[in-house]
């Protein structure tokens, strides 16, 4: 490649990310229906308003280029809690490996950040969390570390411990939006999600190992 096209390449992946922060601290913001895509050109200090169409063709693809962003890193983690923990027969180690890889990661965003705030409006719009879950809802990690968790629960049928799932995932990113949205100026934040961790798994631990009422009115 001559120094040319790789100026060139150099220069579109920094516009790239560039656009890609942007948009997130906007969908974190304002929503990611009420931000439009020249609004997020413009804040990406982009002289043609036509830039997220440009590099990403749209919206849809700029929120799945976002998920992909965070997804990777995420999975990450979550691999290396799977190595130290898939022989546990504990229920709160498998808990670990479905709360740490999220706040984790976020404590490598310093602070501020804004994606748990992104992450967490996902989920209440039917169309952008299907956008998610395509995205990065089988990633091999995550789906072992599921597959673990659910062998720990033996006293719950299949259809109690995924509706515990949906409360989980609700849970985890809906409390770290708020963590994140009360986070002080110049807080140093890993000290923050190691506590948001802590206390999540403590919540999830009772939440997954919780008797099931509709067993007993079976019995």
């Amino acid at each position: 490649m001559s120094n040319a096209r790789r100026a060139r390449a150099e220069q579109v992946e920094t516009t790239r990310a560039r656009i890609l922060e942007t948009a997130e601290r906007l969908f974190a913001e304002h929503g990611v229906f009420t931000v439009s895509s020249r609004q997020i050109s413009e804040a990406a200090g982009q002289g043609n308003n036509a830039a997220v169409g440009y590099h990403f063709g749209g919206k849809n693809e700029l929120v799945r280029a976002i998920v992909r962003r965070h997804a990777t890193p995420t999975e990450r983690i979550r691999e290396r809690l799977l190595a130290a923990h898939g022989g546990s027969e504990q229920l709160r180690d498998w808990v670990t490996c479905v709360v740490r890889p999220i706040t984790d990661h976020l404590a490598t965003l310093g602070n501020p950040s804004w994606y748990a705030r992104f992450a967490a409006q996902l989920m209440t719009e039917p169309n952008l969390r299907q956008l998610a879950v395509a995205e990065a809802g089988a990633a091999p990690a995550l789906l072992a570390v599921l597959d673990g968790l659910h062998r720990r629960l033996p006293h719950l049928p299949p259809e109690v411990w995924q509706e515990r799932d949906d409360m989980a995932h609700t849970l985890i990113m809906h409390f770290c939006a708020r963590r994140e949205r009360a986070m002080p100026p110049g807080v140093d934040s890993r000290s923050v999600w190691a506590a948001t961790a802590t206390s999540l798994i403590d919540a999830l631990e009772g939440l997954y190992g919780a008797p099931c009422q509709s067993i007993r009115d079976r019995n």
